[in-house]
């Protein structure tokens, strides 16, 4: 009986060591210094990374002015925006990132969907994450607002919202009008 569970016991600790040694160190808050870029988020983010400076510049201001179109805030808690989940794909450098992404999350925030269900990836500008995510959800463009339900994608928003509004659009996505948004070809700045 004494050898059995020795040999349980050394079983569980080599399992647990291997295990150890297969895990992937995930780096949650990445920031880097470029020379043409200044500071730039690279990787899985927190909301507060966007409240400190230099991000904070754009964030708060752009979140703070952004009126959001009541009616449509409604229709989203009415269709339960907030059983859903998003991963949202930006860049740091991008001017659409810097406009819609606190719009974005200003929307989320009245509209009562849990941050916890908001997974934040910042690219650089070959849209590119650190653990190649983007690769994952085939980023071609920043910002994306991939809407996802039971781990499935429902739709998504690239670069801008095409009627104008992030809220109107997401609406559409949850009613499946349209299964995945993707913008025009047109001439990358970034």
């Amino acid at each position: 009986m004494k050898q059995k569970l020795t040999r349980i016991l050394t079983i569980g600790i080599l399992t647990m060591s291997l295990q150890s040694c297969f895990a992937q160190k995930v780096v949650v808050n990445r920031e880097v210094d470029t020379q043409t870029d200044g500071k730039m988020l690279l990787g899985e983010q927190t909301l507060d990374q966007f409240k400190k400076e230099p991000f904070s510049d754009w964030y708060t201001k752009e979140y703070n002015n952004y009126k959001i179109h009541e009616e449509s805030l409604k229709q989203l808690k009415k269709e339960k925006i907030s059983g859903y989940s998003f991963v949202v794909f930006l860049g740091t450098w991008c001017e659409d990132s810097h406009r819609e992404f606190p719009r974005f999350m200003k929307i989320m925030n009245e509209a009562g969907v849990n941050q916890n269900k908001i997974q934040i990836i910042a690219v650089n500008r070959k849209k590119e994450a650190p653990n190649g995510e983007e690769g994952l959800f085939n980023i071609q463009r920043v910002p994306t607002f991939i809407v996802k339900k039971y781990g499935q994608e429902v739709g998504r928003i690239i670069e801008y919202p095409e009627s104008g509004f992030l809220e109107k659009d997401l609406i559409n996505v949850l009613k499946n009008k349209d299964q995945t948004k993707i913008q025009p070809e047109v001439n990358e700045k970034y």
